[in-house]
């Protein structure tokens, strides 16, 4: 069967990762073709995982010709990849218009994690992050943030899928809702990625407004809070934003997020030594967390070139540990992964320019 491709309308190209099935279906039965091709389309990007559209070989070549002419498969391009022992492989990745992110793909075990920004930069000014040493420049677009999920995902080998995903890269993610939303839309759809909306976490410095706007579109994404801090005078300190909002809001808007979804909460604690680890400072966290349906998630501090801050030792963490539990708060310690190569946010971008001493991925 013969079929006729329309012409280009101006200013018509654009990455393709920003439509969602319906607009690709849309564009083929606006050109007189079937809209079965989109699905062709997506199967090639998010299972096949093609850079090109020239690797669409069960797409007429004058469908292929046409796809190009009104798209590209994003614009992005890897500036410098770095792989550590631990099998944790980090990505700086370089926009259209020259500004850097970080994307990571850590595996454990059967599990391939994915770890995205969503940000260039961060507003939120944590005093112990990378990320927002420089500030926030700007948004990340929808398809941005999806050629992300499809660099890392060719690091895999065919056999290999994407398991879960954590946007708790580069940016505050509920800050950017209008565009995440649509790109963990194309992760959990069949027509994607195909990963359970169950295993995608989203995890905020906290904000109230985006808490309850994340709740209210029904989807059962994970939710992580950066608390940080058991009150506000340290978390004013730590996380200056909290100075407009405060911890008891917080905590508010995370159990209306509860009731909405019915996940189990997640509060992410960074320990710094000497400023947040101490027991007293376990006990009282306690008592903000242990009424609540949640884990608390620590991390030790990974260090930061030109940051103060001290990862505790050993034997502080495990006090800290010790306390919460006994506060009746049930906790996880995250195992420091890719400390070779940078792997917290915002590291790689900042240590670009400098010499560094990393292995890169042949």
């Amino acid at each position: 069967m013969e079929f006729t491709i329309l012409p280009l309308r101006m200013n018509a190209v654009r990455s393709l990762l920003e439509l969602s099935p319906e607009q690709l279906a849309a564009w083929f039965t606006d050109r007189g073709l079937p809209a079965y091709r989109a699905a062709q389309v997506r199967r090639w990007l998010f299972e096949r995982r093609a850079s090109d559209f020239e690797q669409m070989t069960d797409l007429p070549k004058a469908v292929r010709a046409a796809l190009a002419e009104d798209f590209t498969l994003g614009s992005a391009r890897i500036a410098s990849q770095h792989r550590s022992s631990d099998g944790t492989e980090k990505l700086l990745v370089e926009l259209h218009d020259g500004n850097r992110v970080e994307c990571v793909l850590l595996r454990d075990r059967e599990k391939r994690t994915i770890c995205i920004s969503t940000q260039v930069g961060c507003a939120m000014g944590c005093v112990f992050c990378a990320s927002g040493l420089e500030g926030v420049v700007r948004n990340l677009t929808t398809g941005e943030i999806v050629e992300q999920m499809l660099l890392l995902a060719r690091l895999l080998p065919p056999e290999e899928r994407l398991s879960h995903i954590v946007v708790m890269g580069m940016g505050e993610p509920l800050a950017n809702l209008r565009n995440l939303l649509p790109a963990l839309t194309q992760a959990a759809s069949k027509q994607g990625l195909g990963i359970s909306a169950r295993r995608i976490t989203v995890s905020t410095v906290g904000l109230p407004d985006g808490i309850r706007a994340l709740a209210a579109e029904n989807v059962p994404y994970h939710l992580a809070v950066s608390l940080h801090a058991p009150d506000d005078d340290l978390r004013n300190r730590l996380v200056p934003v909290n100075r407009n909002v405060g911890i008891a809001t917080i905590l508010d808007a995370a159990d209306d997020y509860f009731r909405a979804t019915g996940r189990r909460l997640t509060f992410e604690y960074v320990l710094l030594a000497g400023l947040n680890d101490g027991v007293e400072h376990a006990r009282r966290l306690a008592g903000l967390l242990r009424e609540r349906t949640a884990l608390l998630n620590v991390i030790p501090f990974n260090p930061v070139s030109g940051l103060p801050y001290k990862t505790p030792s050993d034997a502080a963490r495990a006090r800290f540990v010790a306390a919460v539990e006994q506060g009746g708060v049930p906790v996880k310690v995250r195992r420091r992964r890719g400390d070779a190569i940078d792997a917290a946010c915002g590291q790689l971008r900042r240590s670009a320019a400098e010499p560094v001493d990393l292995q890169p991925v042949r």
